[in-house]
Formats: structure tokens, C-alpha cells, sequence
């Protein structure tokens, strides 16, 4: 089996090594680029922001000028009225004048002072104050007070009953009774012959306001006694 053997020699360049050094051409255009750059970032002028300064305004008056003065309005022409002559007033006639009558009682001193006037005065009339309406109760007629007395019932004249009633009867402006109403009675009997007798009989004076008749009321009482006892 043959071998062969290959040697390098000196001058031989081995594969994938470009040599010993670069070529000094390529050096020096690589190191003006980078000259340039660097040139060129420095020269680049750099942005610069001032400091905000408040501006300080300053005021100052300015002249106006005064209104024009108002323009002169023209004054109406004066009236000249004829004077009229001063004459005296009319004299009047005392007789028109009304006389105040006299009272005759010197002066008229204020409540509760002590005026030294002296002279005649006037009196007013006294002022009329309200007053509660007078009321007159209605009373018995006098024409018929001898027919007030009811007729003594039958049947308590057999027993011998003696009573009474009371009642209140109302009455009419006219004077005669409107109704009759039972407050107490000894019997029946004594009542029917009272409120009988009171609707057919009874009269009486009217009720009076201010002297005006009027409706009203009045409580009797009568009594029923046997006379031959």
C-alpha cells in the first residue's frame, strides 16, 4: 500500500488566512470614515431651550376727552298776560254769617286737663253706646184672668182628689197659646182638664224685645182644691 505525503513549503499560504497584515490602503480610508463621523456628530448644533420669562405689563392712563357741553335749548316765548287791576274783596253781609249759639258754660276742658281758655264752646251731642235689648216676660191677661181656671174634673170630685199641675205654655206674639207642655201632674185627670182649658181659654201679653212682641214661654202651676170641704 503507497502513501503519499504532501510537505508545505515556505511559500505556501495555508486556506482561510488572508496573510499577515491588511492592506494600508483599506486601513487609512477605514479611519477617515470614523473621522468624518465623529467630525460630523460634534459639528451637529445642539437644540438649546431658553428659560420661560414672564412678561411684567405695564399700565398707563390714557386722556379722554370731556363730553362737548349740551347744546342751549331755546326757551318758549314769554306769555305777557294784561294785569288786572287789585280791587277789595266783596264784603260780606253779617247776616249770612251763621252764629254759634252760646253755651254759656265757659270753656270746655279736655279729660283729665286744665285749659285756661276763656269764651263759649261747643257741647257734642252725647254718643250712644250699645246696648242689650230689653226683654219683657209675657204675663196674664187681666181681661182673662177670670177664665184661667180649668173645670174641676168629675171623677176627682167623686173620689175627693184634690191636686195640682204644672206646666209650661208657650206663647204666640199675638198672645195666645201654642202649645202647652206637662212638667208635673197629682192625676191625669188634672192634666187633660188643664192643657184642655189652656188651648180654649188662656190668653196673655205677649213677650216685648225693645217693644216688640215676640214669642215666648211661661210656667203656671194650677191647683185644684174642693171648695165645701
Amino acid at each position: 500500500m503507497a502513501v503519499m505525503a504532501m510537505h508545505a513549503t515556505g511559500g505556501e499560504r495555508r486556506p482561510g488566512y488572508s496573510g499577515g497584515g491588511g492592506s494600508p490602503v483599506a486601513i487609512g480610508a477605514t479611519i477617515a470614515i470614523h473621522a468624518l463621523v465623529v467630525g460630523a456628530f460634534i459639528l451637529i448644533p445642539k437644540e438649546v431651550i431658553a428659560p420661560y420669562v414672564p412678561q411684567i405689563l405695564i399700565g398707563k392712563q390714557i386722556p379722554i376727552d370731556p363730553p362737548p357741553p349740551p347744546e342751549a335749548q331755546p326757551q318758549p316765548p314769554e306769555s305777557r298776560l294784561p294785569l288786572r287791576p287789585a280791587t277789595d274783596p266783596t264784603p260780606t253781609n253779617p247776616d249770612d254769617l251763621v252764629k254759634l249759639p252760646d253755651s254759656g258754660t265757659g270753656p270746655i276742658m279736655p279729660a283729665g286737663g286744665t285749659g285756661t281758655d276763656t269764651g263759649g264752646g261747643v257741647i257734642l251731642p252725647p254718643i250712644d253706646l250699645p246696648r242689650d235689648p230689653v226683654f219683657v216676660e209675657p204675663g196674664i191677661d187681666p181681661r182673662a184672668m177670670s177664665a184661667f181656671q180649668p173645670d174641676y174634673p168629675g171623677s176627682m170630685i167623686r173620689q175627693g182628689m184634690e191636686g195640682s199641675v204644672t206646666v209650661r205654655v208657650s206663647i204666640g206674639a199675638d198672645g195666645k197659646v201654642t202649645g202647652i207642655e206637662r212638667l208635673s201632674a197629682t192625676d191625669e185627670a188634672f192634666w187633660i182638664a188643664t192643657q184642655r182649658h189652656a188651648m180654649r181659654k188662656w190668653r196673655f201679653r205677649p213677650a216685648t224685645r225693645d217693644g216688640v212682641a215676640v214669642p215666648g214661654t211661661k210656667v203656671l202651676t194650677v191647683h185644684f182644691k174642693l171648695t165645701d170641704r
